[in-house]
C-alpha cells in the first residue's frame, strides 16, 4: 500500500479517482487497472478493518470472485458452505444452491475483515494506487449538477489520518463507492427515493461448537419472549475458524415493520437460538453493530459529466435478502467497462451507458423485489407464505433461486417462468397498488 507522502511530490492526476475501496471501489480499480488505465483508489480506514456485514458470500458473488482470480485466497481464509437452511412456523428445510451454467454451486463465509483488504490490494498489484488511511475530505473543482445528473469534479482533497499530509488528487473521472451513508455521493447530489425499502441490519460475533457447518441458516420468524411473531428475520452463518456470526435484519421500514428496534430484535433472535448453538453472554464476543441499507437501486442520479456513484452509494443491495456484496463487485464492474470506452473515445457522454446497463441488469429484477417486500412486510401475509412454502420443497428451491438472483437467462424451468410472470405482475400492479394496500406509510424513515 501507498503513502500519501510517498506521491505527494509527483502529479496527483489519474484516468480514474475512486473513493471508498469496498465491493465495489476496489472491483472497479481491479478491472480499470487490469485494462491498463491509471487509478487511484482512496480508502479512510487501513485494512485490515472491521465491516459490519453478514459475512456471506452467495455463489453471485463467488463467481466475480473467481472472475478476478482470488478464490483461491477466499477459500483459504474462508469457510465453504453448501446452500440454506430455512426455518419458519414450525419448518425447516435445507437447499442446496441450484446448478447454474455461470455460477458456481456453492458460496463462503468471510469476515469483512480478510476479504475486503484482499481485493483492494489485488487491484494494487495490477497497477492500481491504493491510499488506504486516507479521508477524502471535499471535492475539487465542483460543476452545478444539469437537472437529472450528479455534479461533475475535476478531482478530491484528501487528508493522511497518521500524517496529516494533505493533497489534490485529480482525475479525468471521479468514482464515489464510499458506502451506503455516501458522504461524497450526498456532496455530488445523491438522494434516495423514501419510498423504496430501506434495510436494516444489526450482526454480532459468538464462539459456537458448530461453527463449520456447511449451511447458512436463515430464520424467517422471530418471536418475543411471550411467543409473539416480531418483524425480521435472522441467520447464523458458521465462519469455521470458532466464530458464528448472528444477526438480524428488516427488509422494509414501512407497515408493521417501522419503527422496529433491532437491538431488541437481536436479543430475542440470540434468546431463541441460544441453546441450540450455545450462545451466552460468555461466547459472545463483543457488542452487535448494525446500519441501514438503501436497497433496489433508491440512490439517485448515479451518473454526472464526470462523475459516477457505484455498489452501496448507488443503493445496489437486493431487496429480496440483504445482499450487497454481489452487487458490489458487479456495479464496480460495470462501471468500469463504461469508463474504458468514455476512456477510449474521449468522450465524457459514454458515462451515460451506466444507467442502461444497470436498469438491463437489474431493472425489471428490483422492481419485483420492491413489491415483494411491500407484500409480505404484512406479517399475515409472511407467516401463510413460509409456513406452506417451507413444507413445499420444490417451491422452496425455486424460490430460493428468485431471491438469491441465481435463474438461468436460457432455461425455462418454474423459477424462471415464475419470475418472468411476477414481472408481468409489477407491470400491471404498479407499486402505488402496494402502498394503498399495506398503508402509505414508507415516505420517512
Amino acid at each position: 500500500m501507498t503513502s500519501l507522502n510517498e506521491i505527494v511530490s509527483k502529479p496527483l492526476t489519474f484516468d480514474v479517482v475512486i473513493v471508498g475501496a469496498g465491493p465495489s471501489g476496489s472491483a472497479c480499480a481491479y478491472w480499470l487497472a487490469q485494462a491498463g488505465w491509471s487509478v487511484c483508489l482512496i480508502e479512510k480506514k487501513k485494512f485490515p478493518r472491521e465491516k459490519t456485514c453478514g459475512d456471506g458470500l452467495t455463489p453471485r458473488s463467488v463467481y466475480q470472485l473467481q472472475e478476478m482470480g482470488l478464490e483461491r485466497e477466499v477459500a483459504a481464509n474462508g469457510h465453504r458452505y453448501n446452500g440454506l437452511r430455512a426455518f419458519g412456523f414450525g419448518a425447516s428445510l435445507e437447499m442446496n444452491w441450484p446448478d447454474h451454467p455461470i455460477f458456481p454451486n456453492y458460496g463462503y463465509t468471510i469476515t469483512r475483515f480478510n476479504l475486503d483488504g484482499l481485493v483492494a490490494q489485488h487491484a494494487e498489484q495490477k497497477g492500481a494506487i491504493l491510499l488506504n488511511g486516507v479521508e477524502v475530505v471535499d471535492l475539487l473543482d465542483p460543476t452545478p449538477a444539469a437537472e437529472g445528473m450528479l455534479k461533475g469534479a475535476s478531482g478530491v482533497l484528501v487528508k493522511e489520518k497518521e500524517t496529516g499530509t494533505s493533497a489534490e488528487i485529480r482525475g479525468r473521472y471521479v468514482v464515489v463507492g464510499d458506502g451506503q451513508n455516501s458522504r461524497i455521493g450526498r456532496e455530488l447530489g445523491t438522494t434516495r427515493n423514501r419510498k423504496w425499502p430501506m434495510g436494516m441490519a444489526l450482526r454480532g460475533y459468538y464462539t459456537s461448537d458448530r461453527h463449520a457447518e456447511p449451511w447458512i441458516d436463515s430464520h424467517l420468524d422471530i418471536r418475543d419472549p411471550k411467543g409473539a411473531v416480531v418483524p425480521g428475520y435472522g441467520w447464523i452463518f458458521p465462519l469455521a475458524d470458532g466464530r458464528v456470526n448472528v444477526g438480524v435484519g428488516l427488509l422494509s421500514t414501512g407497515g408493521a415493520w417501522k419503527g422496529v428496534n433491532t437491538t431488541k430484535l437481536q436479543e430475542y433472535f440470540v434468546a431463541q437460538i441460544a441453546e441450540e448453538w450455545g450462545l451466552n453472554d460468555e461466547t459472545c464476543c463483543g457488542p452487535a453493530t448494525g446500519g441501514r441499507l438503501p436497497m433496489g437501486l433508491a440512490i439517485g442520479p448515479r451518473v454526472g459529466p464526470n462523475t459516477m456513484t457505484i455498489g452501496d452509494a448507488t443503493g445496489t443491495v437486493n431487496p429480496f435478502n440483504g445482499e450487497g456484496i454481489a452487487y458490489g463487485y458487479e456495479s464496480g464492474r460495470l462501471a468500469a467497462g463504461v469508463l474504458g470506452e468514455a476512456l477510449v473515445s474521449n468522450d465524457p457522454r459514454a458515462l451515460a451507458l451506466y444507467d442502461e446497463r444497470l436498469d438491463q441488469a437489474y431493472g425489471d429484477y428490483y422492481k419485483v423485489a420492491r413489491a415483494f417486500v411491500r407484500v409480505i412486510s404484512e406479517p399475515k401475509i409472511l407467516a401463510a407464505c413460509v409456513g406452506l412454502g417451507l413444507r413445499i420443497e420444490p417451491l422452496m428451491k425455486e424460490l430460493l433461486a428468485i431471491m438469491a438472483n441465481l435463474m438461468s437467462n436460457d432455461s425455462k424451468g418454474p423459477a424462471e417462468i415464475g419470475y418472468r410472470a411476477l414481472v408481468r405482475l409489477a407491470d400491471v400492479v404498479p407499486e402505488r397498488a402496494y402502498e394503498l394496500l399495506l398503508g402509505d406509510n414508507n415516505s420517512d424513515d
